[in-house]
């Protein structure tokens, strides 16, 4: 694996370029905003990247619909789910992270945590369903267990040096911008759609 301030860039790098287009176009047809790429972890080479796909089936979450896409590869383009990375644009509710374990991942990153999703982009069923089915409060499920360990990539930025805090806070404010910008747009087109949370 890189060290922390290259691999943050990489996943910033991911998420902006790989990811935003194909949420925006998401966005634009009444999917929600949240997308998921796959990268390997010898190269931080990209493997795929996906997005919220919720008008096809309500269990396409970004998480969903990346895994999905992954396991229609062909058996010998697909990597070993050991060696490779999990980037979640938002932290993976209870239906994505039960994926990503029964997949075999051993870790995940996000950029935006449930409460970002609740507060700033008015998608509260992440919390509400972890405090109704699992009686979890925010933050409630365990970080690092036996399957794998999820970092926050603002949580691993606050740790660098500031020279490369600095760089990577930036470009995950201009992230939050394009997010919020997604959001709205959300919000505003979701009428109608058949989409049983929205």
């Amino acid at each position: 694996m890189k060290d922390n301030a290259t691999l943050l860039d990489r996943l910033l790098d991911v998420i902006e370029h790989d990811i935003v287009p194909k949420t925006a176009a998401g966005v634009a047809a009444g999917n929600k905003l949240f997308g998921a790429a796959i990268l390997r972890k010898r190269d931080l080479s990209l493997v795929l990247a996906e997005t919220n796909n919720e008008l096809e089936n309500p269990l396409w979450h970004g998480e969903v619909h990346a895994l999905k896409r992954f396991y229609e590869l062909p058996k010998e383009q697909r990597p070993d789910t050991k060696d490779c990375i999990f980037l979640a644009t938002h932290e993976p509710c209870s239906l994505c992270l039960s994926a990503i374990t029964w997949t075999g991942f051993d870790n995940f990153y996000y950029l935006f945590s449930h409460e970002d999703s609740r507060d700033s982009f008015a998608i509260p069923h992440d919390l509400k369903i972890l405090k109704e089915v699992f009686t979890l409060d925010p933050g409630g499920y365990n970080a690092s267990n036996e399957f794998w360990k999820s970092s926050s990539i603002r949580g691993l930025a606050s740790a660098l040096p500031e020279a490369d805090r600095q760089a990577v806070e930036a470009r995950v404010a201009k992230l939050s911008a394009t997010y919020e910008a997604l959001s709205r747009a959300y919000q505003e087109g979701k009428t109608g759609n058949d989409i049983p949370l929205n």
